[in-house]
């Protein structure tokens, strides 16, 4: 008896070496193996979209409808990712995955008491709405900053704004370019001309605030302001030549 109970704990012991020197190997192998897949498979779904039908059967919205349908990069506007890039991350052809000068700039702003100001690129937030949850956490951050360095390495610029413009949130349960365009505007995404894709863009990162369909006055400003940047950062050919 007393040698069995001395067995159990050098057998714990092994189960736990081998966890720690095995599971840091499965997450290298499961993450790397889920984001190659998505270079070339169109996501089924996202987190983020999953996480809102879970929201709406815990509150029993049973009318609530979530509007997703992949398109292609060729089957979007050409007009609708350099507005996004325009909104959004403007040296998105040219970082790695993260602007340290915005976020540099954002935390100096928070330490002077500013309003809060955020710098995720829009490879973070593919990485974040595709494979994470909301929230804030160092936890998150950390997953969140693993899948964007994946995402820079396993993927073309071309897809990573590709898989943006199909799972950004454009409304309450509106994901995509497409179900956004034919909600709004009753057309395909192939259509959206440079002030409807401006004014789709102007509702980011607060698509439940703001609206496209009824835009107030701030996302009618801001909708002219990133019209304003794209002509400045040359249109379209701006993603193509880089």
């Amino acid at each position: 008896m007393a040698a069995a109970a001395g067995k159990r704990p050098r057998g714990w012991k092994r189960i736990a070496r081998w966890i720690f020197l095995w599971l840091p190997l499965w997450f290298l192998l499961l993450t790397t193996a889920q984001v190659l897949l998505l270079r070339w498979i169109p996501p089924v779904t996202s987190a983020f979209m999953v996480s809102r039908r879970v929201d709406a059967m815990v509150q029993r919205d049973w009318d609530f409808q979530l509007r997703y349908t992949w398109r292609s990069s060729r089957d979007i506007s050409r007009n609708l990712p350099i507005a996004l890039v325009a909104a959004e991350d403007q040296t998105f052809p040219d970082h790695h995955g993260f602007d340290f000068k915005a976020i540099d700039k954002a935390m100096k702003n928070n330490q002077r008491g500013r309003k809060v100001r955020g710098a995720s690129t829009i490879s973070q937030q593919v990485a974040k709405n595709l494979f994470l949850w909301k929230g804030r956490s160092y936890v998150r951050k950390g997953l969140e900053a693993w899948y964007t360095v994946l995402i820079e390495v396993l993927w073309p610029k071309q897809r990573i704004l590709e898989v943006y413009a199909n799972i950004a949130e454009f409304g309450d349960g509106v994901y995509g370019a497409e179900a956004a365009a034919r909600t709004y505007f009753g057309k395909p995404a192939s259509k959206l001309t440079p002030s409807e894709s401006a004014r789709m863009a102007a509702v980011l990162p607060s698509p439940r605030r703001y609206s496209v369909a009824k835009p107030g006055p701030y996302v009618q400003r801001r909708a002219r302001w990133i019209e304003r940047q794209v002509r400045h950062l040359g249109g379209p050919a701006y993603l193509i030549e880089r």
